[in-house]
């Protein structure tokens, strides 16, 4: 049966892209260059249009999706405020913000690889995001 890995595909795709998007306006109020604060805008952009799709394709299933776990959310949280309490600077951004991709990347391709019979939307919009959080990862790099 294909559609309850869909469903839990979806609902995992929907957690991590609420969870980077919240991190992302963690963090964007302190940037202090110009380029590094576009390319989070960007990506949160990038993010909510995702964020848009996978709504869809939950509701086309009936289903509410998923909210990031309140404890990885708050541990989050806490970790950002307290490394920028201490170097608010936009290389630590830059490096909260690559841990937080990597994590995403290395989470979502974990629950692609096992949600197998997904259909293939919601494995494109898990793609989709995987390649999203790896490019920001990536791009990030120069500001460390």
């Amino acid at each position: 049966m294909i559609e309850p890995d869909t469903i839990k595909l979806l609902r995992e795709c929907d957690a991590g892209v609420k969870m980077g998007i919240a991190s992302i306006t963690d963090v964007v109020g302190h940037v202090t260059s110009e380029e590094l604060r576009r390319l989070l805008t960007d990506s949160r952009t990038d993010h909510e249009t995702i964020e848009s799709e996978l709504r869809s394709l939950l509701d086309r299933y009936g289903d509410d999706g998923k909210a990031p776990s309140a404890i990885a959310k708050g541990m989050s949280h806490m970790k950002t405020e307290m490394k920028l309490a201490m170097d608010e600077s936009d290389s630590t951004v830059a490096s909260l913000m690559t841990d937080g991709c990597d994590m995403g990347v290395k989470s979502l391709s974990r629950y692609l690889n096992q949600y197998k019979a997904a259909e293939e939307d919601a494995k494109d919009i898990a793609k989709r995001l995987i390649s999203i959080e790896d490019r920001l990862g990536s791009d990030l790099r120069a500001f460390l």
